[in-house]
């Protein structure tokens, strides 16, 4: 059974997330899904991709229990490829965000062009509550959408911030109150669909390139901290007590 439904309605092309009983945590499986799907030619009457999650969460972030699996080893969670997909679509991507979206999840709304949120959505990065840290590609994200500041905060507190405080900081695009978001989401869509195709693709290229020199920044040191945090017994202490719903007992090694 496929963990992604996608829906066509006129120009918008919707890809809900559908594992609601997990949160919509982002397994192998469902990665590679979502990535095919965004690196799929367009249809040519597509102006507009929706990311959405079914249930009450958009997104939880990566599988945890499959994360653990696979952190015993250092292997990389593959976030990137999908994330990448967002950013390289030739079509506008709107993240429409109902509820919670952490961790990969909080990546992949912020890694869509346009993010449209209701009052109860949360977007946070709990990587430090488990013992890991984000890697140069996904730190470099929060930098140029949330700034320093704001980026601190979340890294390093690890808390959920309410997505009214970042629509009033100018960090997402809209934040309307819950009963709301169904009209103003097809409002901004049915906007982006009447727009200039070729300009918009112009525009979308542009932006992507002018934030792309940061990745030729050196990060080779920072590259062996985040592996050093994800093969620690904190990450297999953090994940485990993730899993178990207790506190981890952190102990800096």
């Amino acid at each position: 059974m496929s963990k992604i439904i996608i829906e066509q309605s006129g120009p918008v092309r919707t890809i809900w997330m559908n594992r609601p009983e997990k949160r919509n945590a982002l397994d192998r499986e469902m990665r590679g899904e979502l990535t095919d799907a965004l690196r799929a030619s367009p249809a040519p009457d597509d102006r507009v991709i929706v990311i959405r999650g079914k249930g009450a969460s958009f997104c939880s972030g990566l599988d945890m229990a499959e994360r653990r699996a696979t952190a015993e080893t250092g292997e990389a969670s593959g976030i990137e490829d999908l994330l990448r997909a967002i950013e390289l679509c030739a079509l506008p991507v709107v993240a429409v965000v109902q509820g919670d979206a952490i961790a990969g999840g909080n990546e992949l709304a912020l890694h869509c062009d346009l993010v449209v949120a209701s009052d109860k959505a949360r977007f946070g990065m709990s990587l430090a509550q488990v013992g890991l840290a984000p890697n140069w590609f996904l730190a470099k994200k929060l930098m140029e959408v949330l700034g320093p500041v704001t980026t601190r905060e979340m890294l390093l507190l690890g808390d959920p911030l309410p997505a009214m405080r970042l629509h009033s900081l100018g960090l997402i695009a809209r934040c309307v109150p819950a009963d709301q978001l169904e009209a103003e989401a097809a409002r901004v869509m049915d906007r982006l669909a009447a727009n200039a195709p070729l300009s918009l693709k112009a525009m979308k290229a542009t932006t992507v390139r002018q934030l792309e020199f940061r990745d030729g920044i050196p990060h080779d040191d920072v590259d062996a901290l985040v592996r050093a945090a994800l093969s620690s017994e904190d990450a297999r202490e953090g994940m485990l007590a993730r899993l178990e719903k207790r506190a981890a007992r952190f102990h800096g090694h």
